[in-house]
């Protein structure tokens, strides 16, 4: 198996680790929409190859060390949101 050891980023916290490109670019919209810059970090035959096994789909999203705190604060209160949306969709198709 093929696991890759994560490189610390000097100034740089992982403030959220997303299964596959998509989902990361999400959360970096999110994050940059609030004035929050944000790299991220992944293998690059994840997305070559659409692999999500084993951590290989597995993209950090880095913002600097100050902003972290807000970061994570806007990525708990999207979650939030994403579960309300969810329980109302299950609520009026009768799950």
């Amino acid at each position: 198996m093929f696991r890759r050891k994560e490189i610390k980023r000097p100034g740089l916290t992982t403030v959220r680790v997303a299964q596959g490109l998509l989902q990361a670019e999400v959360f970096k919209s999110k994050l940059e929409s609030a004035g929050i810059p944000v790299m991220l970090e992944y293998e690059s035959i994840g997305p070559t190859l659409g692999i999500t096994v084993d951590g290989l789909g597995a993209v950090r999203v880095m913002v600097h060390d100050e902003l972290a705190a807000e970061a994570r604060a806007l990525l708990e209160e999207q979650e939030w949101c994403e579960e309300e949306w969810q329980e109302k969709e299950d609520d009026e198709s009768g799950s």
